[in-house]
């Protein structure tokens, strides 16, 4: 079997998200600002979030990071902190190795990569259902997006987010 993308029609963005059923989830985040490719080139630390698919980073971030071949070509990103979030539908859904292969990527620009170090105890948790580990926070959403993160994957969210931001300030300094 061939399969060639050249004979098929691939359905418009907005087709594709109500194919989705996240033609809402669009409207409803509407008001946030998106970022630019230029825009990672003025950040002192870049924290990127990206959903799980098939243990990959999504196809719009992936195209995203494709798209900052001239941030490599000139070097803008050497020396900046990178750091990545993930979810998943299940617990063993892929966010590590979605982390992991968004590292590669982050390396290729010369980024210092900073995860969730096990200061963060909440990563060590056997209580209670959670996602991160030391390569990044993550939560796990059911395969419709009816799991919130709970409050252990939010505290880890928010421990990254500060970790990050005080690497990045040291090397500023």
């Amino acid at each position: 079997m061939v399969l060639s993308s050249s004979k098929e029609t691939w359905p418009s963005a907005t087709a594709a998200l109500e194919k989705m059923g996240a033609k809402g989830a669009q409207v409803a985040f509407a008001h946030v600002p998106v970022a630019t490719v230029d825009d990672l080139a003025s950040a002192d630390v870049v924290i990127f979030g990206t959903p799980t698919r098939f243990g990959n980073m999504a196809a719009q971030m992936r195209a995203f990071l494709d798209a900052t071949g001239q941030l490599w070509a000139t070097g803008k990103l050497i020396g900046k902190v990178g750091s990545v979030f993930t979810s998943s539908a299940t617990p063993h859904g892929g966010q590590e190795s979605t982390i992991l292969s968004f590292h590669t990527t982050l390396l290729h620009h010369g980024m210092v990569i900073v995860g969730l170090p096990y200061s963060f105890t909440g990563q060590m948790r056997i209580d209670e259902v959670t996602g991160s580990s030391p390569y990044g926070a993550s939560t796990i959403t059911g395969g419709k997006g009816e799991r919130m993160p709970s409050e252990n994957d939010l505290a880890a969210a928010r421990f990254q987010g500060e970790h990050a931001t005080k690497i990045g300030a040291k090397l500023r300094a």
